[in-house]
């Protein structure tokens, strides 16, 4: 056998040894799916895998990590928005197809458009000033994420040529668009932390908007108004022993939560080596084993304050504050500069936008508060709703996350904030009775 053919099966054994094997199975939980996912390990495959998962809207329940050594063993409990197990055949097909190849990276349909990625100090109006800016260049909005955490905005646009519905390449074009939005960005406040990107990337959204805000340090600046009594409660001590440190985070459940954690010890270079999340009612609970990639646990008293600050933010940043408001038009060129523009003359401020079209109809989603952060006045709610076409805008609530009654024995040893570290053992002994690998953990 020639060379070449000795490598091409040697590659194919890699190939083999190393693509996660994926279980899904509907029978052995009676109020979620199970997912089982065991693979070489890698940094940033756990997140990979979260991220398959709640790309489609799915709710993790419960979730069981270990991934010591030089493999990883993840089991997850999951359900629709509706808290029902899923029945769906594409959907399971997809979850298989998508985790079976998180180790050779995943692509963003994103092609064929612009991103605009900015930054500075949030203020009431700032949106609507940015989409007439777009729309005054000629700038066409196909979708877009806005988060505002902590006085600072963070936003990613994706955008292409009116005229020509192509991406935007001419260099004076994007120089023109960057001068001007960083122009609104900066306001009179705002000279040295406004940012503005131009970029061809193709990237994860809200990865992308995390790397954003940290980068911009939003962690670290004081909440403008005073911070909610149900805001997130995180801990993290060191179990030297071990060689671990511990972080315990206890907040209210909400939709990619634990995406949104996973993200930032991820890209802060920490691995998880073991984990356990759990909800009940509508609270959430998060316990985490974590290293530096290079083995060693949290090493000073500032190290630790700044991861605690960091997951704090990371778990706010996606936190809704106000009224949701649900926006579904025929898209047409200044459609978002007139909405946004309606609100901003209302005194509404937009914290959390999504926009997305689809066969020329505009799906966006806005949460609303008055100018100082407090909830809107239903009155002016309605007075906005009747300007913009009250058939167009409604007010709309989260879709409801159903919570189940959990069997007793399903709630101990759970980790929440201030709790005690949970024995090594007993959390192995856990994960790997979940994973149907032995038949008790008591």
């Amino acid at each position: 056998m020639e060379w070449s053919a000795y490598l091409d099966e040697y590659e194919k054994l890699v190939m083999k040894m190393t693509t996660p094997r994926v279980v899904i199975d509907n029978a052995v939980c009676p109020t979620a799916t199970i997912v089982k996912v065991d693979s070489a390990r890698k940094h940033g495959i756990l997140l990979e895998a979260v991220q398959v998962l709640t790309d489609l809207n799915l709710s993790i329940k419960k979730a069981y990590i270990s991934s010591d050594g030089r493999w990883f063993m993840d089991v997850f409990h999951v359900t629709d928005l509706n808290g029902n197990k899923l029945t769906d055949e594409s959907v399971i097909n997809y979850i298989e197809q998508s985790l079976g190849t998180i180790h050779f990276g995943r692509t963003h349909d994103f092609n064929g458009l612009t991103a605009l990625e900015l930054t500075g100090t949030d203020r009431v109006g700032l949106l609507s000033e940015v989409f007439a800016v777009l729309a005054d260049l000629q700038c066409d909005i196909v979708e877009a994420k806005v988060w505002t955490h902590n006085g600072r905005i963070a936003s990613l646009i994706y955008v292409k040529d009116c005229n020509s519905g192509s991406p935007i390449e001419d260099s004076q074009h994007i120089d023109r668009i960057e001068a001007r939005l960083r122009n609104v960005l900066k306001g009179d406040n705002d000279i040295r932390s406004a940012k503005t990107t131009v970029s061809m990337a193709v990237t994860h959204t809200e990865r992308r908007l995390h790397q954003m805000m940290f980068a911009d340090r939003d962690y670290e600046r004081k909440p403008i108004l005073k911070r909610r009594a149900d805001s997130p409660v995180v801990t993290v001590q060191n179990w030297m022993e071990k060689g671990y440190s511990v972080v315990n985070v206890q907040c209210q459940d909400r939709m990619k939560l634990l995406f949104d954690v996973v993200c930032t010890l991820t890209d802060m270079e920490y691995v998880v080596s073991h984990g356990t999340i759990n909800t009940a009612g509508n609270s959430a609970y998060l316990e985490f084993y974590i290293k530096h990639t290079d083995g060693t646990p949290i090493s000073s008293e500032p190290e630790r304050q700044r991861v605690i600050q960091c997951i704090q933010a990371a778990a706010e940043r996606r936190a809704s504050e106000g009224v949701r408001l649900e926006l579904c038009a025929p898209d047409k060129p200044g459609l978002l500069a007139d909405v946004t523009r309606t609100f901003r003359e209302n005194g509404l401020n937009v914290t959390t936008a999504e926009i997305s079209t689809a066969i020329e109809m505009a799906q966006n989603v806005f949460y609303v508060t008055d100018g100082v952060g407090n909830p809107a006045d239903s009155k002016i709610i309605e007075s906005v709703r009747q300007k913009i076409g009250s058939s167009n805008l409604k007010v709309k609530e989260l879709p409801p996350l159903m919570y189940h009654k959990e069997d007793d024995r399903d709630e101990e040893g759970v980790g929440g904030a201030g709790t005690v570290l949970l024995s090594l053992g007993s959390l192995v002994k856990r994960n790997l009775y979940n994973l149907g690998l032995i038949r008790s953990y008591s």
